[in-house]
């Protein structure tokens, strides 16, 4: 299900002369032509044209603490259609202070109020009743996740600031066309596609409060678990509507301290053995999913796929729209997110590029959210950093070289993988690449439209390729457990796929190359490539393709050449045969 949510306000309240700003702000953004998203509330990523982007120097376990921290601070609210907002603002400001909000829909109208005080939220609970049904009997359970009903709804009379809910799902491919046919350049098509596509401020905000309601559930039984985002939500290149993915946390309940450690003797609980990890990972995640379905407010469709080869509890959460997988002590992912934070995080055009390409594959089939023979997304990720470390000079740095950098808190292993990786952003050297990001996307093709896949692996820990250590169609080292291969599903077929595709896409781009919406009635540059290949069969036609189309010819007379020898030789075998 994908998640459907769109952004109303958020406004800093309970101070006096607020009432007067949001009567100021609320005809500000009738008038036509306001834009609603101001410069500092982009995104990370989102640079306008013409401007500088702003460095961010926090790390990744900085950025992580300073979510779960206003998460923690947080409620989610179901809201009747008709909500009065400054009502209903007024009335939660008499249990504390509150720092932000927004309304979205999903399922119906919904709020997210953060406060600046935990204690807030306790108060309201205290305020707040168990509902009575005649025909059915509730579960008592009190979690942060309200439901809002209005008095006397006749009665209640509009205060001017009525809920007004704005879309903030994916646009549908004909306006995201548009949308890039407008832009000035390619290089601004690239960028006015990730600022589309990407998840907002707002939605970061709403994963992180759908798995901290989360983790109170699982607190009944784990009072000291903790319930992560990762994957896209937190690697800084979410989708909107893209899942989230969740896992539960234990290690920190079992880790050992000097105090725990110290005097003459040693304490201990009494616990449940079972024979290994992975049993008591499916054991607790099967009493989770049983919390979720019968216990958890807003959670239904919990599926406990539990002897995969990561066990695993999935999920609907009406109350955020959000597709939710969640999963057990899963800490190699979350290292995995990190290092896609950082790479991220150095230089603008990788986020960037990574949508472009990882939005082309969707266009084409290449990638599904069906498991099978497909490319991932996390594979595709992979190879735009690789194609970006064989730059001269590199874009990005290899991940030894990051490791390196790392001081004795950035020790890491996990279940015997060295994940050790740099913390500190500002230890890493800036490129001295000043590659445009059109040039980047075309080379990018071009690489993978020629790139040795018989012979050849990708290997970010190293930067360059390293001889395939197996007869896959396709392999992509994982950064973290070098012994697995990521890309180990893609079978043939849909490895020619992308190739054919990637030269083609190297071909137009080079053809579009200076076109501007000025110049062209059609769809051009990054459009182009959105559009399916079966409308540019005109082009494939004709002569002059470049050395993209010249590789696919030496290539074909190559087969065809080696075809004949094999023909001749089984003709003269057969001769030999006979003449015996």
């Amino acid at each position: 299900m994908a998640a459907r949510v769109g952004l109303m306000t958020r406004l800093p309240l309970c101070a006096q002369g607020r009432g007067r700003f949001l009567d100021c702000l609320h005809r500000h953004l009738s008038s036509p032509g306001t834009a609603i998203l101001k410069r500092e509330e982009l995104p990370g990523g989102s640079v306008e044209p013409g401007l500088q982007e702003k460095p961010n120097n926090k790390t990744f376990s900085e950025v992580q603490k300073e979510r779960r921290e206003q998460a923690q601070r947080s409620i989610l609210i179901s809201c009747p259609k008709e909500v009065p907002e400054k009502k209903l603002l007024k009335h939660l400001c008499r249990h504390g202070e509150i720092t932000n909000h927004f309304f979205f829909e999903s399922f119906g109208i919904h709020a997210v109020i953060e406060f600046s005080r935990k204690e807030s939220i306790a108060s309201l609970q205290d305020a707040t009743l168990i509902p009575r049904g005649e025909t059915e009997f509730p579960i008592p359970f009190k979690s942060r996740f309200f439901h809002l009903n209005l008095k006397n709804p006749s009665n209640q009379t509009s205060d001017g600031t009525l809920v007004q809910c704005s879309n903030q799902s994916s646009p549908l491919n004909a306006d995201l066309i548009q949308r890039l046919c407008n832009a000035e350049s390619v290089e601004g098509q690239i960028n006015t596609l990730m600022r589309t596509l990407q998840i907002t401020e707002e939605n970061i905000r709403l994963r992180y409060l759908t798995c901290s309601l989360i983790e109170d559930i699982a607190a009944a039984y784990f009072p000291s678990c903790t319930v992560k985002p990762f994957g896209s939500s937190v690697n800084s290149f979410g989708k909107l509507g893209c899942d989230l993915d969740m896992f539960l946390d234990l290690d920190d309940i079992g880790k050992n301290s000097a105090a725990k450690t110290a005097g003459p003797f040693l304490m201990e609980y009494q616990v449940k053995n079972v024979p290994s990890e992975r049993w008591a990972t499916q054991k607790i995640l099967a009493v989770i999913g049983e919390c979720l379905d019968n216990f958890g407010p807003g959670c239904v469709s919990v599926q406990k796929i539990l002897h995969a080869r990561c066990p695993l509890v999935r999920f609907s959460h009406q109350g955020s729209g959000f597709q939710c997988d969640l999963t057990a002590n899963n800490r190699i992912a979350m290292k995995s997110s990190e290092l896609l934070y950082i790479y991220g995080t150095l230089d603008s055009r990788v986020r960037a590029l990574v949508f472009s390409v990882r939005c082309w594959a969707r266009q084409h089939g290449l990638t599904s959210s069906i498991p099978g023979a497909w490319l991932t997304n996390f594979s595709l990720t992979i190879m735009v950093i690789f194609f970006l470390q064989k730059r001269c000079p590199s874009v990005l740095p290899s991940l030894d070289y990051l490791k390196n950098l790392a001081d004795a808190r950035d020790k890491c292993v996990i279940e015997g993988n060295d994940c050790t990786v740099v913390s500190n952003l500002n230890r890493i050297k800036p490129s001295e690449n000043t590659e445009t990001l059109d040039i980047l996307l075309c080379q990018f093709f071009e690489y993978f439209g020629n790139f040795s896949f018989n012979k050849n692996s990708i290997n970010i820990r190293k930067g360059k390729e390293q001889n395939k250590p197996d007869s896959s169609p396709i392999h992509i080292q994982n950064p973290f457990e070098p012994a697995l291969n990521v890309s180990r599903n893609v079978n043939e077929s849909q490895l020619e796929r992308f190739v054919h595709l990637a030269r083609e896409s190297a071909w137009i781009l080079q053809e579009d190359k200076g076109q501007s919406s000025k110049s062209s009635h059609h769809p051009w540059g990054l459009a182009a490539l959105l559009q399916p290949f079966v409308l540019n069969k005109s082009k494939a036609k004709k002569p002059g393709r470049g050395p993209t189309s010249e590789a696919v010819r030496k290539l074909l007379e190559s087969i065809k050449a080696d075809s004949t020898k094999h023909s001749a030789a089984t003709r003269e075998k057969r001769s030999i045969s006979t003449q015996s």
